[in-house]
C-alpha cells in the first residue's frame, strides 16, 4: 500500500537522506556529462547540509518534505520551498526504480501541492533536467506548464522551468 507522510521523525528524516543521495547516484549515472555540473549543483545548494538537516530546513513554515512508502519501505521523496511572495519551488522529487509505476511519484506531487495551498502558496515553481522525460510528462500531466517569463529571467538553458498556479482548478468544495 502506498503511504505518503510529512517528514516530522528522525526515522524518517535519515530516510529522506538515504533516498536524496540515490536520486544524486541515479543523476550520474543518467547524465554522465554533467557530473562537474552536479558537483557545482551539490556545493551552491549546500544540498548534504541542507539533506541532512531536513527536519529543519524542510518543514513549516519555511518549506515542506514528503515521504512515500509503499508497503512500510521508503520509495519516495519530494520537497518544497518558500522562494517568498507566495511562490513556493517543488524540487528533489525522485522515485526508486522499483517503485515506478506505482503511483508514487503523482501521489507525492498531487499531496505536494495540497501542503502548498495549506501553507498559503498561490504559485509553485521547478526546474528539470531537458531529458528527464518521463518527470516532465508527470508535471504537465499534473498540470504545470512552461515558465518562459522565468527562462528568461534566469537565462537558463540547462532547465526546463515550469509553474502552476495552485489556485486554479479548485472547486468550491476544495
Amino acid at each position: 500500500m502506498l503511504e505518503i507522510e510529512r517528514v516530522r521523525n528522525q526515522t524518517q528524516a535519515d530516510a529522506v537522506y538515504m533516498l536524496a543521495y540515490e536520486f544524486i547516484d541515479w543523476l550520474r549515472e543518467r547524465y554522465p556529462e554533467m557530473d562537474g555540473d552536479i558537483d557545482e549543483y551539490l556545493h551552491h545548494q549546500k544540498f548534504d547540509e541542507q539533506i541532512r538537516e531536513v527536519l529543519s530546513h524542510y518543514n513549516p513554515p519555511k518549506g515542506e518534505c514528503l515521504l512515500a512508502s509503499y508497503d512500510g519501505q521508503p520509495v519516495g521523496i519530494l520537497m518544497l520551498k518558500d522562494l517568498g511572495e507566495a511562490i513556493c519551488e517543488m524540487n528533489r522529487m525522485f522515485v526508486r526504480e522499483s517503485a515506478r509505476g506505482l503511483g508514487a511519484g503523482r501521489a507525492l506531487v498531487e499531496d505536494h501541492k495540497k501542503c502548498a495551498l495549506d501553507m498559503g502558496f498561490g504559485t509553485m515553481t521547478l526546474s528539470a533536467l531537458p531529458r528527464h522525460d518521463e518527470a516532465l510528462s508527470l508535471y504537465r500531466s499534473c498540470g504545470f506548464v512552461l515558465d518562459d517569463r522565468e527562462r528568461r529571467a534566469r537565462n537558463s538553458d540547462n532547465a526546463v522551468l515550469m509553474k502552476i498556479d495552485l489556485h486554479e482548478g479548485r472547486t468550491r468544495a476544495d
